[in-house]
């Protein structure tokens, strides 16, 4: 029964030992329909999960199968197969269209502790070809991220096509030693042509120390990415030409007919931004014939282009599209491009603003590789609606958006895959870490009737109790230009509270801004709520899934709009429920750090504790160190373009809208939490803050993380920050 904390590090960390074993669903894939000698069918369902060791210090990939006997429209018997197995080494892996084989680009070290990586193909039960892709110097290391990153078989399944780091000429100083030169053999040549090493390149003098643009936090040493394909039968690989030197190509797949490849081409000139999360970033969709060499433009050249993906029948192809810079996670159109008129049409446009109980919008950055019914006529995705993830079934003709959760539980809803219309989704809630559930599409009229099956038992955590709950902010916080927003947040409690007993508050603004907090399972807040905590997470106006409006009404509203939203929230909420007003905190990552930050000081009595974990503070000082400086400009109120930089009345702006305008008001303790290879929000931002508390005199304390970048995910340093951070709440909330 709640009312005493769990103050004992040995306890929290046994408690978030515990939580931090459940597993997350990163993908699954559908095999090929098997057909018993009694005329039942059945399918395999693949999956791989992550979990985190804490003992071993990394995240650990491992997959699980399942058998799922159905008669094409329900499913008959459902069930594990056999127990986990962890994957090692795997970067990427793709099973072929038919089933029968399997590929895998796989990274290993050698005797010297160098990285290796291969190319295996796999057929049932033995390896057939494994290609060392590092010794050929062909390219550099293959793509394995979502942005770029691809491993799609032929429709002939005689080639694979990936994405590779493009090859670098060799350089020396202009001071190396000449070794003795051996003796060349003409069969180089020949055998680098057969997928074997051949003649070294010269290397150039004076360009050791040439600096390489990347694309950014998230992508650090992606630069130029080049287009690859394999011949399965004589392994030669080809890095393709004729692709436009200044477009960067990925999420590449093979064209119909296998007579050349679909790629996302990003510009990168006159310079790279940060692309991850990033996706409003000019790009466009191009096919490149392998015929005759030819790149050509298969959609407009001026806006942004995401996420392609071809239909079964081959026909379509379907793809997110957003205008170039303003926010970076805004409300997308799902447009479609039709292979044989060459005629694109919206399919899904933007909503503006939506109206209560209606679809609010696209607003997923991926569509799942495969996302098309067996017809060829319907598009299904997961996307937030609100402070909840549905997921949802779009006629590409008509263009009708069904919910396909509607009578399902609520929570977040994730799909994984659909083939054969056998939808493989992931569920969870706040009390309810991820699990796995199937189901039939129902033919077109007739998708509500969906039935979703569990292939294992949920675990629930029933000490946690959640709520949804919906605010209107006050007539004098109205926005002009946007009038009549509302906006959520999720309050978790412990179930059983003591009679008479006022839980101590921990309030959570997301990041983003242009981000969400749907109903999912977060270690961090389900934790706090176990140790006693009562945990608020805030979606302000200006967060995704609530429609375009209240997106575009935070820009230049930011350390104003968003902080008296949080701090509304937080005083209903303590109107409302059975909670301390004495004992609040905050705890908040990048543009929630910034907005714990602007609470603290524009709030000073009111939070007894504050955590920010890589924050902002200072837009001004951020727009020249940071990947996104568009973001400086764009939230602060002022368009951004690439070939203008901000002069001193923007400056000023930024810095009208920064933290660090309050500081000298602060007085609540600040435990601050940097990555050291932060790339998004430098951690020369929370270094400076520091500074600041510290001449003012108020308490505060760096925590600094070798070898962590933006997110602060590594194994160790997620483990150490949250037992930081609970710490820091039981000492300077007096409990």
């Amino acid at each position: 029964m709640a009312g005493q904390i769990l103050k004992s590090p040995e306890e929290i960390a046994a408690v978030y030992q515990e939580f931090a074993q459940f597993p997350s669903l990163s993908s699954a894939s559908v095999g090929p329909d098997v057909t018993t000698q009694y005329g039942g069918k059945y399918c395999n369902i693949y999956t791989e999960w992550s979990q985190r060791d804490l003992e071993r210090n990394e995240n650990v990939k491992f997959c699980r199968h399942y058998i799922v006997f159905h008669d094409n429209r329900s499913i008959v018997y459902s069930g594990a197969s056999g127990n986990s197995t962890e994957i090692k080494g795997e970067l990427l892996c793709k099973e072929s269209p038919s089933g029968t084989l399997k590929a895998v680009v796989r990274e290993s070290k050698n005797s010297k502790g160098e990285d290796k990586q291969f190319l295996e193909v796999w057929n049932k039960n033995r390896k057939m070809k494994s290609i060392n892709l590092t010794v050929l110097e062909k390219h550099g290391k293959v793509y394995e991220d979502d942005q770029f990153g691809c491993l799609q078989w032929s429709h002939s399944e005689t080639h694979l096509l990936y994405v590779a780091e493009k090859k670098r000429p060799k350089t020396e100083s202009f001071f190396q030693s000449k070794a003795p030169e051996l003796s060349s053999s003409i069969a180089e040549e020949e055998e680098e042509g057969m997928g074997k090493p051949g003649k070294k390149d010269k290397a150039v003098k004076g360009d050791q120390f040439v600096f390489y643009e990347d694309w950014g936090e998230g992508l650090v040493n992606k630069s130029v990415p080049a287009l690859c394909v394999v011949d399965i039968e004589s392994s030669n690989i080809s890095v393709l030409e004729g692709i436009p030197d200044y477009i960067s190509p990925g999420q590449a797949f093979w064209s119909p007919g296998d007579t050349g490849v679909v790629f996302t081409g990003w510009w990168h000139e006159p310079y790279r931004l940060g692309l991850k999360h990033c996706p409003n970033r000019r790009s466009a969709l191009f096919y490149i014939d392998l015929t005759g060499g030819k790149c050509e433009l298969i959609s407009g050249d001026s806006s942004s282009v995401f996420s392609p993906r071809l239909s079964p029948d081959g026909c379509r192809i379907v793809y997110l599209n957003c205008e170039v810079f303003g926010p970076h996670l805004q409300c997308f159109r799902l447009m479609m491009y039709d292979w044989y008129t060459k005629v694109t049409s919206t399919v899904v446009d933007t909503v503006q603003r939506h109206s209560k109980g209606n679809f609010t919008g696209i607003y997923t950055t991926f569509l799942p590789v495969f996302c098309w019914s067996a017809d060829s006529q319907r598009i299904l995705f997961a996307s937030p609606q609100r402070s909840r993830q549905d997921l949802f079934v779009v006629d590409v003709l008509a263009g009708s958006v069904t919910l396909l959760t509607a009578d399902a539980p609520l929570g977040s809803w994730n799909l994984l895959t659909v083939n054969r219309d056998l939808m493989v989704a992931s569920f969870s809630t706040p009390n309810c870490p991820p699990c796995l559930k199937v189901g039939f599409l129902p033919s077109a009229g007739k998708e509500k009737e969906v039935t979703w099956v569990s292939l294992e038992d949920e675990t629930l955590i029933p000490d946690i109790i959640w709520e949804i709950q919906s605010l209107q902010p006050p007539s004098e916080q109205e926005n002009a230009q946007y009038s009549g927003l509302d906006f959520e947040c999720i309050l978790l409690k412990p179930k059983s509270v003591q009679e008479k007993a006022r839980l101590p508050l921990v309030v959570i603004p997301h990041g983003g801004p242009h981000v969400v907090f749907v109903v999912d399972w977060l270690l961090y807040p389900a934790v706090l709520c176990k140790m006693g905590f009562a945990v608020l997470l805030v979606n302000y106006r200006g967060s995704m899934g609530f429609g375009q409006d209240s997106i575009f009404s935070l820009l230049g509203n930011i350390g104003d709009q968003d902080v008296e939203d949080v701090q509304f929230s937080v005083e209903q909420v303590l109107k409302k429920e059975q909670l301390n007003s004495e004992q609040v905190a905050l705890v908040g990552g990048s543009h929630g750090g910034f907005l714990s930050c602007h609470l603290i000081g524009q709030y000073p009595t009111m939070y007894k504790a504050c955590v920010a974990r890589n924050p902002v503070v200072n837009l001004a000082t951020m727009s020249g160190a940071t990947d996104i400086p568009d973001w400086c400009s764009t939230e602060a109120g002022t368009p951004y373009s690439m070939d203008i930089f901000p002069d001193a009345s923007v400056l000023k702006q930024m810095l009208d809208k920064s933290p660090i305008k309050y500081v000298a008001q602060v007085k609540t303790p600040v435990l601050l939490m940097l990555g050291e290879e932060d790339r998004r929000v430098p951690n020369k931002q929370g270094i400076e803050y520091y500074r600041a508390l510290k001449a003012h005199g108020v308490p505060v304390r760096v925590l600094w993380y070798p070898g962590n970048n933006h997110s602060l995910s590594k194994v160790d340093a997620e483990a150490d920050c949250f037992m930081n951070i609970a710490l820091w709440l039981i000492k300077h909330m007096k409990l």
